[in-house]
């Protein structure tokens, strides 16, 4: 039987389905199997016919379903569903996690399992999920009517979550709170009922963690950073050993951009795992990489002169930044407000540019600036060879040494919450 004839035979079998008449379309579905046991459509057919008599042969049957065509979601959505069923919360997991790696932004696999965080007491990913759910249906302009129902109740848990949260980490930061002025206090206050989502904060909005009130330069101003000409200077030992990390076969340089399998086509896909840009990491996310320092102990050296963020946990990251020839970085923001990111440019041919809201600047090899990478920004690499800039993120020069304090204690105090057992009131940053 060739394809057309298969084609033809499933659709008389879901004609048969869609007129009530489920013997005629089981009989056609197994005549199918008999000619290809790996019949996707047939499998989850005669699935769909077993889910309401028996969940153990529907499993069988939607997991055959899932192995014959696994970029099908609707099959894994299926199974997910007979796990359910079952009590098989393990299994159900599984299975929503196969429609995630195919569509993370699928909004009934990311509804159903921020139901089963909450049936299996994971409060905090449960309103990971919720908020994803609100997410995705404010992103469809306009969203149907029949999903304001979901809505309400995807925003109402993501507030339960600050209401459940709330008290324990005010409790907890109660001390570092402690004799501090009103107006920083005020300020701190802030940032984490923003976090918890108990008010909203009318300002330029960071895809993380926003502090409000700062200024929010395109530049900063450079007086801020007294500290700057003291980098400057060690720009040549630099230079020498990015030079060399760029030459060794073993340079370690990996793409910057690395994206989650299954996340939507977006700005970075073309992007996505390519070497355009390129990244080698001297700290990340608050851990110091010791391979690559001690191949560039000046470059170490500078950066320890230098009031990096260090947040446990998230920062500091410093990187030499690789853009090829050719390469163009999209439009973009960043994920917190409380950084100043760093760019001291090491190789900078002509051509190159970088943009910050309304300002474009070239690079000037040697000369560093900060700006605020939470205001859209883009650069690029106009030339014929590659452009190098040494990146790290430093305290934003607006926040307080209290501020910076409270931030640090914050950071370490979520990262116990997020280790405890389900049920204690871990609490995402």
């Amino acid at each position: 039987m060739d394809k057309q004839e298969i084609a033809a035979l499933l659709g008389q079998a879901e004609q048969e389905r869609a007129q009530g008449r489920p013997d005629a379309a089981a009989r056609l579905w197994k005549e199918l199997l008999a000619i290809d046991p790996t019949s996707a459509p047939a499998l989850n057919g005669l699935g769909m016919q077993a889910l309401s008599r028996t969940a153990p042969e529907a499993e069988q049957l939607f997991a055959r379903a899932v192995a014959a065509d696994p970029q099908a979601t609707p099959l894994w959505m299926n199974l997910a569903t007979v796990r359910r069923q079952r009590g098989d919360a393990e299994g159900e997991r599984a299975a929503l996690e196969g429609v995630l790696a195919l569509d993370q932004r699928h909004l009934m696999a990311n509804v159903r399992m921020a139901e089963l965080h909450e049936r299996t007491g994971e409060l905090n990913q449960a309103a990971f999920r919720w908020g994803g759910v609100v997410s995705v249906v404010e992103a469809t302009t306009p969203h149907p009517a029949a999903l304001d129902n979901l809505l309400a109740h995807a925003k109402a848990r993501v507030a339960d979550r600050g209401m459940r949260f709330g008290g324990e980490v005010d409790a907890l930061l109660e001390i570092a709170r402690d004799g501090v002025d009103p107006v920083t206090r005020r300020r701190f206050d802030a940032c984490v009922d923003a976090m918890l989502g108990r008010r909203r904060v009318f300002h330029n909005e960071p895809h993380g963690l926003h502090f409000p009130f700062l200024p929010a330069d395109e530049f900063f101003d450079r007086a801020l950073f007294p500290w700057m000409a003291r980098l400057e200077a060690a720009v040549p030992a630099i230079r020498r050993e990015l030079e060399t990390l760029l030459a060794a076969p073993d340079s370690g340089f990996a793409p910057y951009v690395e994206m989650t399998p299954g996340a939507p086509i977006n700005k970075w896909t073309p992007l996505d795992r390519s070497d355009a840009w390129g990244a080698r990491y001297l700290w990340k996310y608050g851990e110091r990489q010791a391979e690559v320092c001690g191949r560039c102990p000046a470059t170490a050296a500078a950066l320890t002169q230098v009031p990096l963020a260090d947040m446990p946990g998230k920062g500091p990251t410093a990187f030499f930044s690789v853009l090829k020839p050719g390469a163009r970085l999209p439009a973009h923001t960043g994920v917190s407000n409380v950084r100043a990111i760093v760019h001291l440019p090491l190789i900078v041919p002509p051509g190159c540019g970088f943009r910050v809201g309304g300002e474009t600047r070239a690079w000037v090899e040697g000369q560093a600036f900060a700006f605020d990478d939470t205001i859209e920004h883009e650069a690029w690499n106009g030339s014929d060879t590659v452009r190098a800039v040494l990146i790290l993120d430093v305290w934003n020069p607006h926040l307080s040494a209290a501020e910076r304090d409270m931030l640090r204690e914050l950071f370490r105090m979520l990262g116990e919450l997020e280790d405890a057992p389900a049920g204690m009131g871990a609490v995402a940053n």
